[in-house]
């Protein structure tokens, strides 16, 4: 099978962004020779996923397949819900935007009990989503982990706005603009790019936030068993990139 474009790009972006992730959380590059997992994580056909590596290459394929008009819609099947009724085992962790256009288990094109899916608007990582993300590391040993951002992301949007405004968001909203402001503050007043600017920025904080707060996440990273990515979707396109 032709190996994507978006996937060959990513792999090699893979690599070339370990070290800085690394650096930025204080790991060391041997967290990235990873080793085959004990146990395997399989979806609709697709070989058998053991490392950081295939998890990712699973997901872009699956990307390519939606953007390119082919998704096979794998383990969407009522066998599959009687299937992992009884347990899950997915080889996914998603930490993403809980924007109406970006579904996970679409743009991926994956099905029931492939993904750990957790979104809140701006894709933080926050107590909760910390909480929620060491559960599953703990409890299913998936190979990655993904931070999943996207283009014109409101969230920060609306943090970038209220910076340049002075105004105070209403409600709730304004425990998300505090959240993001530290991380997007320097792209406020810098022009028509600075969301597009913020948003990559946004992603590469959380990555690194995940791993500097979450001792259960280092320690899977440092034994090789999981890796920490950060990923952007493209909105128009539907094409999602690894985000060094």
């Amino acid at each position: 099978m032709r190996v994507p474009t978006n996937l060959r790009s990513s792999m090699s972006d893979l690599t070339l962004g370990r070290r800085a992730l690394l650096t930025a959380t204080g790991l060391t590059a041997g967290a990235f020779a990873f080793p085959a997992a004990a146990s395997a994580h399989t979806s609709g056909g697709d070989p058998e996923v053991h490392t950081p590596q295939q998890a990712l290459a699973r997901l872009l394929t699956g990307n390519h397949r939606f953007t390119s008009g082919h998704p096979r819609h794998p383990h969407q099947s009522l066998d599959r819900l009687r299937e992992v009724a009884a347990g899950q085992h997915p080889f996914a962790v998603l930490l993403g935007c809980a924007d109406s256009r970006v579904s996970p288990e679409i743009l991926f094109d994956q099905g029931i009990g492939d993904l750990f899916d957790d979104r809140v608007a701006g894709n933080i990582v926050n107590e909760l989503m910390l909480g929620s993300m060491e559960y599953a590391i703990e409890e299913f040993a998936p190979p990655i982990v993904v931070v999943l951002g996207h283009e014109r992301c409101g969230a920060v949007a609306a943090t970038l706005s209220a910076i340049e405004t002075g105004s105070t968001p209403p409600g709730h909203i304004g425990a998300i603009v505090d959240a993001l402001r530290p991380i997007v503050e320097p792209y406020a007043g810098t022009g028509p790019n600075a969301v597009e600017n913020a948003v990559n920025a946004n992603i590469r904080a959380q990555v690194a936030a995940a791993q500097a707060r979450s001792e259960i996440i280092r320690a899977a990273v440092r034994a090789g068993r999981t890796a920490v990515v950060g990923a952007r979707y493209d909105l128009d396109t539907g094409v999602v990139t690894v985000v060094r």
